[in-house]
């Protein structure tokens, strides 16, 4: 079953970011947007499809729409973890106060410089920056958990050290680097080279190591991360849990503003419109999810022997070849044989099981660690065997952790 769920509530936005995934054409109306009514629903659906899903609700910026609150205190009521994503710019004491009130567990805010110039311009607005910094500061004063985000170019990537340990001294849990998938006005942007993107990745996974006991940090939109990681240290801990392997269709989906699923944002493929079809079926049926659950790899990614681990990223391989299991352009790595060298496997699709014991203590795992908790622990069960996730299998995990720090 799904248990991260991310949803652009709305296309409107104060912002007007270079490498927006949605179309531009809309940002001030919310033109197609769903009625409170019909996102109520959707939200039922979810929390009868998995209760304990993570619900990041984003946008264009979420707090643009007039029924934010009333959405979000809706979806927590059932039970889901709530986060919301977003530009940081309309965060003030009172905003941050009825988060609380209403049950938001954590915030997410994108941050893409240490200094004004070039994070105001990537974001299209003068005064961005001090504004987005502003509201980490709230955040921070009422003790509501925040992450940062940052998205990878060629004019910030030499930034992405002074980032993340600004990013640590602003108080944030958890410094995110998101890679960019050239899709929306994405396109119009140059993307980083694959050899860049192959530096960065080593770098990240020095600096996870380096805050480790500080603030996690982590590459998304990356599932190179684990091969680099196991060429630099067979045995890392990061390869016993869950990083950026991706877990689009398998764990993950997305909702648009007018009720399209899709894999992820970065993948356009519609599978189907949840004012037409119910969500149960559509997760369950359609040959997109059943095909990135079950893949069959062309190209590079075929031979290689990460596919199961990495896989490349599947938005990038739609995007330069229109073909879902291509093979992914901005991967250096020339494959070996399967049946040689690497020691990192991992199982096709399956649905585990979890006790109501195990899943209350999943609950009680900070919002930013969840799904990479989540993830790791049901890696493990299938590695042995296991069809049932108990508490004593997370308890013994969590042993197994405090021993490798």
């Amino acid at each position: 079953m799904p248990f991260l769920i991310s949803w652009n509530i709305t296309k409107r936005c104060n912002l007007k970011c270079s490498h927006c995934y949605l179309d531009s054409s809309e940002l001030k109306g919310g033109k197609g947007e769903l009625s409170t009514r019909d996102a109520k629903k959707i939200i039922d659906e979810i929390a009868s499809l998995n209760p304990q899903a993570m619900l990041i609700v984003t946008g264009g910026e979420p707090l643009l729409r007039s029924d934010f609150f009333e959405l979000t205190s809706y979806a927590a009521g059932k039970g889901l973890m709530i986060v919301v994503g977003t530009n940081g710019t309309l965060l003030d004491d009172p905003m941050v106060k009825e988060m609380i009130e209403q049950g938001i567990k954590g915030v997410g805010i994108s941050l893409d410089s240490i200094g004004e110039t070039y994070h105001d311009r990537f974001r299209g607005l003068n005064g961005a920056w001090e504004k987005t910094t502003a509201g980490m500061d709230i955040l921070k004063k009422h003790g509501l958990d925040f992450q940062v985000q940052i998205t990878v170019t060629k004019e910030n990537y030499s930034e992405i050290p002074d980032v993340i340990e600004y990013t640590y001294k602003k108080g944030a849990r958890a410094c995110n680097i998101f890679f960019l998938v050239c899709t929306g006005r994405g396109q119009e942007m140059t993307d980083i080279s694959p050899k860049q993107y192959e530096e960065t990745l080593t770098y990240l996974i020095k600096a996870e190591k380096e805050y480790k006991d500080k603030m996690m940090v982590r590459a998304r939109c990356a599932p190179h991360f684990l091969r680099i990681a196991h060429k630099l240290n067979p045995e890392s801990p990061l390869l016993k849990g869950a990083t950026s392997g991706c877990i689009a269709g398998t764990g993950y989906f997305r909702i648009t503003p007018e009720g399209d699923v899709t894999p992820c944002p970065y993948m356009p493929t519609k599978v189907g419109n949840l004012t037409e079809t119910g969500l149960s079926q559509i997760w369950t049926t359609s040959s997109v999810f059943q095909s990135l659950r079950n893949p069959k790899y062309e190209g590079r990614c075929k031979d290689c022997d990460y596919s199961e681990v990495c896989g490349g990223c599947r938005a990038r391989a739609l995007a330069a070849t229109s073909n879902l299991m291509g093979e992914d352009p901005w991967c250096e790595y020339e494959p070996e044989t399967k049946s040689h060298n690497s020691k990192v496997k991992s199982q096709n699709f399956k649905e585990i099981l979890w006790t109501t014991e195990a899943s209350e203590r999943l609950c009680k795992v900070p919002f930013f660690l969840k799904t990479m908790v989540k993830k790791g622990v049901e890696r493990y069960a299938r590695e042995k065997g296991l069809k049932e996730i108990t508490s004593d299998i997370m308890a013994e995990l969590r042993k197994r952790a405090g021993k490798t720090k």
